[in-house]
């Protein structure tokens, strides 16, 4: 039995229940990267909406904070500061609109061809192994002054809280590792003397998002559009797990072109909010899965209840109260979990790393991520997983196939 046709008052409790299945990993992203929480709340529910308006609310799926862009964002925090990175990220959106219009003009296989699993594999590994020194500098207490032997138990029970829940858990509960681990993480934290009260007491109940006005810098542009390339591709294999799990073909109605534009939109309204940019949630659908709740209308509630709380303005505050060293221990498995998505992409497409091919577009990619390599041209300079992403699909068009997979 499905519940396409619950009541309205079953889907706004469901909807939370959405929220909440995704809101750990949705609030992770701007703790990492010092934006404001609440308002990522606000550019998540924003950015479903407005992706269930491209879709013709057809695909019961949740978007929010794009775990790909974590290292891009610090680097162009550091480099320009917030508003100019913000820029930038608006036109990311331009590579999910032309991938869009391709897939319209050209089919879904069209994404196969320009993007195989030698292109993505690579880059998505990078996205994780990038974030390890970050992970491991906010676990030993380095990024905030905390003391290691302090930050070492915390970020340790923290951990250990994440893989405990993810993999010995039951039902709904195996969905939320994450705010299960945050909130171990958190009470003992307290009982360490690491969580200072002061900024929830001083907080409204009631006040805006912090919203940021972008400014726009071509260098900085530039180093971010390419960045889109993995999680809009991985997006291809988010619609086809919800489509999978909904019992319905969602890449040819409303269409991949839909899907792919809606993920467009929400990103650059979510920067030009001053959010970071969204992404498909497979937690949400996750949960659709052991619910059976199919019906998109939920995703509306659960949109509107994260729109509803990022005006609260004791639950950014309290957001912010959570020590580093707890959100060091999650980022252990997350940033690894990333990792292993991409090692899983190279194992299911059989990829043989014997072949010289393969084994020097990985190589390559892999080195210059995890090396750091950086390359300047006149003023503008590539590096990370913008560079590898563009590394990688030239490396594919440029190096000739095995007479094998040609024939």
């Amino acid at each position: 039995m499905t519940t396409e046709n619950i009541s309205t008052p079953k889907q706004v409790f469901v909807g939370l229940q959405m929220l909440f299945v995704a809101f750990g990993a949705l609030v992770l992203v701007p703790l990492i990267t010092g934006l404001d929480p609440n308002t990522a709340l606000l550019t998540a529910g924003v950015g479903t909406l407005l992706f269930q308006l491209c879709t013709k609310r057809q695909v019961p799926i949740f978007l929010a904070s794009s775990f790909a862009f974590i290292a891009p964002i610090q680097y162009g925090v550091q480099q320009w500061g917030i508003p100019v990175t913000m820029g930038g990220l608006i036109f990311t959106g331009l590579i999910y609109f032309a991938l869009s219009a391709l897939v319209k003009l050209r089919g879904v296989t069209i994404l196969d061809k320009l993007f195989p699993p030698i292109v993505v594999g690579p880059v998505i590994i990078i996205i994780g192994l990038g974030l390890a020194p970050v992970a491991v500098d906010m676990a030993i207490g380095k990024s905030n002054n905390i003391p290691y032997e302090q930050a070492i138990i915390v970020s340790m029970v923290t951990l250990i809280t994440t893989l405990i829940v993810a993999v010995f858990a039951k039902g709904l509960m195996k969905l939320v590792p994450i705010m299960v681990a945050i909130v171990v993480g958190y009470v003992l934290s307290i009982f360490m003397g690491l969580v200072d009260f002061q900024p929830i007491y001083d907080a409204a109940w009631f006040s805006l998002p912090t919203l940021t006005t972008p400014e726009f810098k071509l260098e900085a542009i530039i180093y971010l559009l390419p960045i889109a390339l993995a999680p809009a591709v991985e997006h291809v294999g988010g619609i086809m797990a919800i489509s999978s799990v909904a019992g319905k073909n969602f890449l040819h109605k409303p269409g991949l072109h839909r899907t792919l534009l809606g993920d467009g939109v929400a990103t650059s309204a979510a920067a030009l909010l001053g959010g970071p940019p969204n992404t498909t949630y497979a937690e949400v659908t996750g949960a659709v899965m052991l619910t059976k709740n199919f019906n998109p209308k939920i995703m509306t509630w659960a949109a509107i209840w994260a729109i509803g709380i990022s005006f609260c303005g004791k639950v950014g505050a309290f957001l912010q109260t959570i020590p580093s060293v707890v959100m060091g221990g999650i980022m252990m498995l997350v940033f690894g979990s990333i990792a292993a998505v991409g090692m899983s992409t190279l194992i299911r497409a059989r990829i043989d790393m014997g072949e010289a091919r393969n084994l020097c577009i990985v190589s390559v990619v892999m080195t210059f991520g995890i090396g750091g390599m950086l390359i300047n041209v006149g003023e503008f300079s590539l590096k990370g997983i913008s560079l590898c992403a563009i590394v990688a699909i030239v490396l594919n068009l440029v190096l000739p196939q095995s007479k094998e997979i040609k024939d």
